[in-house]
């Protein structure tokens, strides 16, 4: 297994996405992007899969889903979210959505810097 959290899994059986090294250094970058705005958050797995929580181990905002980005936003971010297209209710097992959660496709990456801010600011981290 990489550093980052790539590779095989026990249990890869699962239906869970993995994300590839290019997904990874995409959370990289998030993550400094996010880091330099003075949002506070760690690192953690949410699903099996790498992703971005309160410190202390606390509520996750984000997380990819194999190449994508999960993140829990509220009102006009959850609008804004859900108006790229591909993007869609996260859903990570067949008929029970995630209500708050918005899987952005890859080729949204250019957003995810932004609505990664609105989820943190959800928690109160931004």
């Amino acid at each position: 297994m990489s550093p980052r959290g790539a590779g095989p899994r026990a249990g890869s059986g699962s239906g869970m996405p993995r994300p590839d090294e290019a997904a990874l250094a995409r959370l990289d970058a998030l993550a400094d992007d996010l880091a330099a705005e003075g949002v506070t958050f760690e690192r953690g797995q949410m699903f099996g899969c790498p992703g971005l929580r309160a410190p202390g181990r606390g509520k996750f905002f984000a997380t990819l889903w194999g190449d994508d980005l999960v993140v829990k936003v509220e009102g006009g971010a959850h609008e804004q979210a859900l108006a790229l297209d591909g993007a869609r209710l996260f859903e990570p097992m067949p008929g029970r959505p995630m209500r708050q959660w918005i899987l952005l496709p890859v080729r949204h990456h250019e957003r995810w810097t932004d609505l990664a801010t609105a989820a943190a600011a959800g928690l109160g981290l931004a």
